[in-house]
């Protein structure tokens, strides 16, 4: 099992701050693409990987990184300044 988090817009268009989920995806782009084949809301929300980031285990990370022994997973729009 993995946690996943959503934050900001990305939970809003999910529907849910946090899920636990059982996956075989190796990287975080697999893991991707089986949350985008789940609901059309997954799609949404993933529709625009340059508009995301992703962390592993609270570490900031690329959408290739694998997710070998990976606990939690977070997505979050780019931070900005001000």
């Amino acid at each position: 099992m993995i946690d996943i988090l959503y934050f900001a817009w990305v939970r809003e268009r999910i529907g849910v701050p946090k899920e636990q989920i059982e996956t075989k995806a190796a990287t975080v782009m697999e893991l991707v693409e089986e949350l985008r084949s789940r609901e059309e809301r997954y799609a949404v929300a993933f529709s625009d990987l340059e508009a995301l980031r992703v962390a592993i285990d609270q570490e900031l990370s690329d959408f290739d990184a694998q997710l070998s022994g990976a606990r939690e997973i977070a997505f979050f729009p780019p931070m900005t300044g001000g």
